[in-house]
């Protein structure tokens, strides 16, 4: 038993069993079910006494957004060992749908897949948009040639920057200098990237988000706030990437995101002297890992010096006319988006 006056210390399991719990007790006016068993939160984030909860409020009115809000605090300071909530009220946009493209490490192409999906998409027709949430090390700008554009504002809204292949985009790139380091903690960049997706995207259709490596606050964040409809997985083939990339699949699987799909990087490479083909990171492991875990696969991008080329010259492969493997990329996802509807391009 604490002495008097000795400040109670929850251990993890505390708040792992009683936090969601306690939410569950408010109750989803549309519904009718706790929140989390409706889906209007998931579990709460505890530190040091205060806890951090996303809400979901689409459909429900100002009025009522406001005695939820109050309703979850009041649930939430009720724990033992909790001395501050922070309520983050989120609702779905109408109209446009995010997708998260998402590794479990760095340096398996999550950025040039990021940026020929998009350019793909918008061949097909589709109002596409692109976020460049690598905030520490960003690249979308280089890859679509926007280097030394910076976005305009209206009000306390950022205008994104047009793309020479009609992809409007906006980087963390575009706002600092070249080659600065960005030296933020965890809030301070998740407030940044907030501000970037809640940009005036106008008419756009879809928002791909090129998320930073790894599974840590500011994905989480992210995806908890912003609910993609989906989110894609990349990793190239060898066991090592393998298992890094099922653990973003399992961080996607506790944010209730569903995956569409893998896609395997540097799969396999052609002797441009030769012809030969060689599998110098193996082969064929992340369609197996899709297979083991009952996920889609899209397909397989090869060790190509012309997609490393046209990247870094800022010129997407996808944006070629005899482009078959990001267009083929970009046709699966639109199917997974809208099964009815082929996908076509103009």
């Amino acid at each position: 038993m604490p002495f008097p006056n000795q400040r109670f210390i929850p251990t993890r399991m505390d708040m792992t069993e009683s936090l969601p719990a306690a939410l569950d007790t408010v109750i989803d006016p549309i519904s009718g079910k706790g929140l989390i068993a409706s889906g209007r939160s998931t579990a709460p984030r505890f530190d040091d006494g205060t806890v951090s909860v996303v809400v979901d409020v689409t459909g429900l009115s100002g009025d009522a957004r406001s005695k939820l809000e109050a309703a979850v605090k009041q649930a939430l300071i009720a724990v033992p060992g909790v001395e501050t909530v922070r309520v983050a009220m989120t609702a779905e946009k109408r109209g446009r749908k995010i997708i998260a493209v998402g590794s479990g490490k760095g340096g398996v192409g999550k950025s040039t897949l990021s940026a020929n999906l998009a350019v793909a998409l918008k061949r097909m027709g589709k109002k596409v948009g692109l976020v460049d949430a690598d905030i520490y090390g960003p690249s979308q700008s280089k890859l679509l040639s926007t280097e030394g554009m910076r976005p305009t504002a209206q009000g306390d809204k950022m205008d994104p920057v047009m793309s020479p292949f009609g992809v409007p985009m906006l980087s963390m790139g575009q706002l600092v200098k070249p080659g600065q380091a960005i030296a933020w903690r965890g809030p301070m960049a998740a407030n940044a990237l907030g501000q970037l997706i809640d940009a005036d995207w106008g008419d756009t259709e879809i928002l791909i988000l090129d998320l930073p490596p790894g599974t840590g606050d500011i994905q989480l964040t992210m995806v908890q706030k912003y609910k993609p409809v989906g989110a894609i997985i990349i990793s190239t083939p060898q066991d090592l990437s393998l298992i890094d990339a099922t653990r973003a699949v399992t961080f996607f699987n506790q944010a209730n995101v569903p995956i569409i799909g893998m896609v395997e990087n540097m799969a396999g490479y052609a002797c441009p002297h030769c012809g030969e083909i060689s599998d110098p990171f193996g082969q064929g492991g992340a369609q197996a890992a899709a297979m083991s875990m009952a996920l889609g696969f899209l397909g397989r991008i090869p060790l190509d010096i012309d997609i490393r080329t046209k990247s870094d010259a800022g010129t997407p492969p996808a944006a070629d006319e005899d482009d078959t493997i990001f267009a083929g990329l970009a046709t699966k996802v639109l199917a997974w988006l809208n099964p009815a509807k082929p996908a076509s391009f103009t």
